[in-house]
């Protein structure tokens, strides 16, 4: 499982240490990361996650490292325009607003706990007051409170602001949101999935290994799974969970076993689905499908063959392509 910034976060804190956390809350023109994007900086000066590198990174790293000390979270704005390209390089002209928040050891119940809704898949809000106080409070679907307390009647704050995906500042209070990150279902432990899985876990998906060979999908030969199942392909559709954001790829050992997953998941909502094969293969199984009642344009918008065009061959550059092809597919719908 990818380690996130959180998880530093906390090995800081137990060892006794601070940093600066650095996240871009707003932006005007183009800039190398979105809004959200957040990077940590530790006492130590070593930094974790980015920003968007280059001028803007070099910047907000040296302000964090002198501002440690201080803890009262501070605003920077910084200018990536004609000047910027001349002295750093960047060319991305635009205006950056970044949010720099000091790491207290009073705060570290809301870190961890920020920590576990990420890997758990479960949603929050985290507010981070700076008004004369430095409070921060995180906020779960249940109404639940960690850290600083604050005043709520009912859900409706939770409920108004659960689906801003973007941060938000407003009279000295940054509001964020926590979304659990998108599931992989993988279908199929063989070489293509081994690296696969990695590559998914590295660009922040949660992956499930399903086969029906436990000699096969293992932590042994799947470290970085979230999660093993050990089940028949068909049958395993009765424990999954499909919100209609869930990925899927079909790269299992032989061909009806493709077919009787894409099957399964045709009578699913996803944001991808993905299934392995020649182009003669993949027309057959896509034909019959049709043929067989399914929704024509459920069955056209397969990814089949599956993964962007790279003339890839290996299983490590089928993995890229497949991976690509997923990323492309969460920013088009994201951004």
């Amino acid at each position: 499982m990818k380690t996130t910034i959180y998880d530093v976060i906390r090995d800081y804190i137990a060892n006794g240490k601070t940093g600066t956390i650095a996240t871009i809350v707003s932006k005007d023109g183009s800039s190398p990361r979105n809004t959200g994007a957040k990077m940590f900086v530790g006492e130590d000066e070593k930094v974790y996650e980015t920003i968007g590198g280059g001028g803007l990174e070099y910047k907000v790293q040296k302000h964090a490292i002198k501002s440690i000390g201080n803890d009262e979270p501070q605003l920077m704005e910084i200018r990536l325009d004609s000047e910027e390209v001349g002295s750093d390089g960047d060319i991305c002209g635009g205006v950056v607003e970044v949010f720099l928040e000091p790491v207290l050891e009073k705060h570290a119940e809301v870190y961890q706990r920020i920590d576990h809704l990420e890997k758990n898949g479960e949603k929050g809000i985290f507010i981070t007051s700076f008004n004369g106080k430095y409070q921060k409070t995180l906020l779960e679907e249940d109404m639940s409170i960690t850290g600083d307390s604050i005043r709520l009647d009912d859900n409706s704050f939770f409920q108004s602001n659960i689906n801003q995906l973007q941060p938000r500042l407003m009279d000295e209070t940054l509001i964020e949101t926590i979304h659990p990150s998108p599931i992989l279902y993988l279908f199929g432990a063989g070489h293509v999935s081994q690296f696969i899985s990695p590559l998914a876990d590295t660009v922040g998906f949660q992956v499930v290994v399903i086969d029906d060979r436990e000699e096969f999908a293992n932590k042994k030969r799947f470290p970085n799974a979230n999660k093993l199942i050990i089940k028949d392909f068909k049958d395993v559709f009765n424990q999954l969970n499909f919100t209609g954001e869930e990925y899927v790829v079909i790269v299992t050992r032989g061909h009806q076993f493709d077919k009787d997953v894409l099957e399964e998941s045709l009578k699913k909502e996803t944001k991808y689905l993905g299934m392995i094969g020649s182009r003669t293969k993949v027309k057959m199984i896509l034909e019959y499908m049709k043929e067989c009642g399914y929704d024509e344009e459920k069955v056209d918008g397969v990814h089949s063959p599956i993964g962007l065009s790279i003339s890839a061959e290996t299983p490590q550059e089928i993995a890229v392509s497949i991976v690509a092809e997923m990323i492309q597919v969460r920013r088009e719908k994201s951004e």
